[in-house]
């Protein structure tokens, strides 16, 4: 049998590489064809060293493919994306560009005017966990966000169960990777090294998803979201920790509120191969280089709060991971295809 021919747009950003390594091992597909308008005509192996067993050519248009994957950045995205799907092409979109239902959020959140406000309701909010029907049935997937990815399936089982309140309070710290390949004062090994810092205290654009998806598992009462992303001198990773206090009458405290709430975790992501409820913290290493989500949730007795904690690879399962999970549904594939890897260790 043929095996589908895959395109990356802009595989020299950090997400489009990491697609580019998981697809050249990936059994059902074949990557054909890449392209990086700041790298056109050289080899992939040449920009990347690290790939240098692959024959690809870095292209600035992406050739004839039966399927793509567009890394693009925001705003940029939607223009590459939509020409593919007038063609007949599924996609995958790994920025944000269609990953809001609402046009006029792309306005406050990311400062443009979206190009194809009717293609965001076609558009699959691609968390598999959540929407794995309508990922199978999609032409195009919005990949999640790395920090939403990470919270979202932190919080689904509590919030779906009802055993919180709606004001929900969220940490998460990432690896600089997190922040792309462009170069920027931020990033510099030198402001980022032995260094910590929060950011985005006013609002961070990946919020309005974390609502969304949260609010559709549980629309009344909205929940009130605060997420405080946080930048640490890691290269990849993120660890998120939610809090929420129980809401009275539906969670108890104590040793048996511990076990309902685990039991609760358990059932929600039963079978999920890529989701795994953990009996201790989870640590970024445990997540490093695959595609696993690990999800830790406990209850402060002091205080009757929800505390979970979760790590996923902001590259894996935040990004290249999670959309290489769902081209496989999306061409009938076993959804685990090509993405069986442990973690790396050390």
């Amino acid at each position: 049998m043929s095996k589908t021919k895959v395109g990356i747009i802009n595989v020299t950003g950090y997400a489009g590489v990491e697609l580019a390594r998981l697809l050249y091992q990936h059994p059902q597909v074949e990557l054909t064809s890449v392209t990086g308008r700041s790298a056109a005509g050289k080899r992939l192996g040449e920009v990347f060293p690290h790939l240098a067993s692959t024959e690809l050519t870095i292209e600035a248009e992406l050739g004839e493919v039966d399927f793509a994957f567009s890394a693009m950045p925001h705003r940029e995205s939607a223009k590459e994306v939509i020409p593919l799907l007038n063609r007949g092409i599924k996609v995958v979109d790994i920025s944000a560009d269609f990953r809001l239902k609402e046009a006029a959020e792309y306005s406050e959140w990311y400062g443009f005017t979206h190009p194809a406000p009717q293609l965001l309701k076609q558009a699959v909010y691609g968390l598999t966990e959540l929407h794995r029907s309508q990922v199978a049935s999609a032409q195009l997937v919005a990949n999640p966000g790395c920090y939403p990815a990470g919270a979202i399936l932190a919080l689904a089982p509590a919030v779906k169960a009802g055993v919180i309140e709606p004001d929900i309070i969220i940490d998460s710290k990432s690896g600089v990777s997190g922040a792309g390949r462009t170069l920027s004062l931020e990033t510099h090994f030198s402001e980022v090294n032995e260094d910590a810092t929060a950011y985005a205290l006013d609002g961070h654009r990946h919020l309005p998803e974390i609502i969304q998806e949260l609010k559709l598992l549980r629309p009344e009462p909205s929940p009130s979201v605060t997420f405080v992303p946080h930048l640490i001198p890691m290269t990849r990773g993120i660890l998120t920790t939610g809090y929420a206090p129980l809401a009275p009458g539906k969670a108890v405290t104590g040793k048996k509120g511990k076990e309902e709430l685990r039991h609760i975790y358990l059932d929600f992501y039963q079978g999920e191969p890529f989701v795994k409820v953990v009996e201790f913290p989870p640590h970024t290493k445990h997540t490093l280089g695959n595609n696993l989500c690990l999800i830790y949730p406990t209850i402060d007795a002091r205080t009757g709060r929800l505390i979970v904690t979760s790590s996923i690879d902001n590259l894996g399962k935040g990004a290249a991971g999670q959309a290489i999970q769902n081209m496989n549904l999306m061409l009938g594939l076993p959804e685990t295809t090509g993405l069986e890897a442990l973690a790396l260790y050390p």
